[in-house]
């Protein structure tokens, strides 16, 4: 080799060396890709990337869970909806509250660590103030804000690390989305261009990238106005448009946009302007009409919808990311977005590196009652036809079915026999009269997450059984409008229920007097957590769904439990503070119970 060519190797490698030190250091999230092996601590919204809120401690069991008392509790001083899944990562337990504070507690003993005290850009909240929670990675905290953006805390102190409004332009054009691909506070006319989305889902990290999805889009009212007057609001012509959602990959780093994948479709929106669902239930649809409209309304899909509720999940093995999308918008004037709403209302599977789309499979299309999917789909392996195990992937929907599907092809497998009361004809349209549909809106699975566990094959799903009313009106133009209400004289009750997703049957089903709003929890121990509305927190036998222990917390139990262990005690703890929009009571406590010492 001559000198000069050593010289310049040389000075390529001292270049690149520059480089690599100037450009920000990959966290290393390796612990979160094994999340669902670490019993000590909860380091994802689900437990890990399947979603299956499952534990393999066994200490608290059938035999002796009638014992279990408070340890601790600790009280956040924020009153609001409350649906927090908190995490514990070495000891110290993190949560979020309404408005987006974060605080940081001793998870043996609840003392206080630190608080971060989240300032609002704006009071006006479109979409609500509460969160679900966050995700963590190598040190660092992520969180989408009601207010419209994305942060990153040091876990050890709480301090900001960066943060970003989360924007998007709503024209379709990728170079305008490329504008505010990299926010620089000093520059930022691309996003004041641009219009911010509200979030309340707890994100997801992964390889190093933080998954999150927008929310709101297809409501017309503003949240904290149904939160005060009743849920009905949000079925009614509001001061709201409707807006595109998407799912974006973000950098932990440094909040860099990796990648964005939209809810509604640019291109072939209308789908196939089919008359009935995969399995057959058949569509009250003039598909006519709606093809000779679909030129008027050709960019219905800048405001189409598709909320994203809820954390993905994922399969590294074979690289993909799955979620659930919402309704389509507007919902009460269905005639202004003819076809079948691509991909609204659907189970979607993106490539994870490139945010590409490999498949979908639509619940509804054209979806006209709200039959969204909320809750967080789980990733399962079920027996095969021959050696190898079948993967697929279960989501429970308000439609009060669920769902299984081959999480490889988008294939639907089977869906389970209903887990709340239907109407033999549920997919009706509204009639001036006025219609009572059930499930409704607010009925079957929303949000709250399933859990499964493997020791008895099943999935356990909280729901809601009540219906929705749904009367055709008309506009100041005379154009049709439909208006969907919750009527009080309507009696709501809840469900936990036990399916197998193996031939879709169900096992059991334990039944409450108000909605089931919160989530499950499976354990080792022979048991399943969950809690009421009314404030009792619940273990039930896995097996037989018999209730073993409740417990009193005060406050409507609207949110997930979680489990983990510290010095050889295992604890459970969940937060107790109701629902504004439901009435449920409120409060602001987050506690934890174990067996006595």
């Amino acid at each position: 080799m001559t000198r000069r060519r050593a010289a310049a190797n040389f000075t390529r490698l001292a270049l690149l060396a520059l480089l690599a030190a100037a450009a920000p250091a990959r966290p290393d999230d390796s612990r979160v890709a094994h999340a669902e092996r670490d019993q000590d601590n909860w380091l994802t919204y689900g437990h890990g990337f399947a979603n299956q809120r499952y534990s393999e401690l066994r200490q608290i069991d059938t035999s002796n869970v009638a014992h279990l008392a408070p340890a601790w509790i600790f009280q956040t001083g924020v009153v609001g909806t409350f649906p927090t899944n908190p995490l514990v990562v070495d000891g110290v337990m993190y949560l979020t509250t309404p408005f987006n504070h974060v605080i940081a507690l001793d998870a043996a003993t609840g003392a206080l660590k630190w608080r971060y005290t989240h300032k609002l850009g704006t009071d006006k909240l479109c979409c609500g103030s509460h969160n679900r929670g966050l995700a963590w990675s190598d040190g660092r905290l992520f969180m989408i804000t009601a207010d419209a953006r994305l942060l990153a805390l040091d876990a050890a102190s709480g301090k900001v690390l960066w943060d970003i409004p989360v924007a998007d332009p709503t024209t379709g054009d990728p170079a305008d989305l490329a504008a505010i691909g990299q926010y620089d506070p000093a520059h930022h006319e691309a996003f004041d261009r641009a219009t911010r989305f509200a979030g309340n889902m707890a994100p997801l990290v992964y390889d190093g990238m933080v998954f999150v999805g927008v929310s709101g889009t297809g409501y017309s009212a503003v949240l904290g106005d149904a939160e005060k007057s009743g849920a009905s609001e949000l079925g009614k012509p509001g001061v709201r448009d409707g807006l595109r959602a998407f799912l974006t990959a973000y950098s932990v780093a440094d909040g860099r946009l990796v990648w964005r994948w939209y809810s509604t479709a640019s291109k072939g929106w209308e789908g196939g302007f089919v008359d009935k669902t995969a399995f057959g239930d058949p569509l009250p649809r003039d598909t006519a009409a709606e093809r000779a409209s679909a030129a008027q309304y050709r960019d219905a899909w800048k405001t189409g919808g598709g909320s994203i509720f809820s954390t993905p999940s994922i399969d590294a093995e074979h690289g993909l990311i799955y979620f659930g999308t919402g309704n389509a918008s507007p919902g009460y004037q269905d005639y202004k977005r003819p076809g079948d709403n691509l991909y609204t209302s659907s189970v979607v599977a993106l490539d994870i590196a490139s945010g590409a789309l490999r498949w979908y499979h639509q619940i509804v299309p054209h979806d006209l009652w709200g039959y969204d999917m909320s809750s967080p789909p789980l990733l399962l392996d079920l027996p095969g036809s021959g050696r190898e195990p079948l993967p697929v992937l279960a989501a429970a929907s308000k439609s009060g079915w669920m769902y299984v599907i081959n999480r490889l092809t988008g294939a639907p497998i089977r869906r389970s026999q209903a887990f709340v009361p239907q109407d033999q004809t549920m997919f009706r349209r509204a009639t001036a009269e006025g219609i009572d549909v059930l499930p409704g809106a607010a009925g079957g699975a929303n949000w709250p997450p399933s859990a499964y566990s493997p020791q008895t094959g099943w999935v356990y799903v909280p729901a809601t059984d009540g219906s929705t009313h749904y009367q055709l009106q008309k506009d100041a133009q005379g154009k049709p409008v439909t208006v969907m209400s919750f009527r009080d004289d309507v009696p709501r009750s809840g469900t936990l229920t036990a399916i197998d997703p193996a031939d879709g049957t169900l096992k059991w089903q334990l039944k409450t007097d108000l909605p089931m709003v919160s989530g499950a929890l499976a354990t080792a121990g022979g048991l399943v957590f969950a809690g009421e509305s009314n404030g009792d927190f619940d273990a039930v036998d896995a097996r037989s769904g018999k209730r073993l222990w409740r417990f009193a917390t005060g406050a409507g139990v609207n949110a997930p439990p979680i489990t983990y262990r510290i010095n050889g005690r295992q604890y459970v703890a969940v937060a107790a503070g109701g629902h504004a929009l439901f009435k449920f009571p409120l409060g602001d406590a987050v506690i934890a119970f174990a067996l006595p010492e």
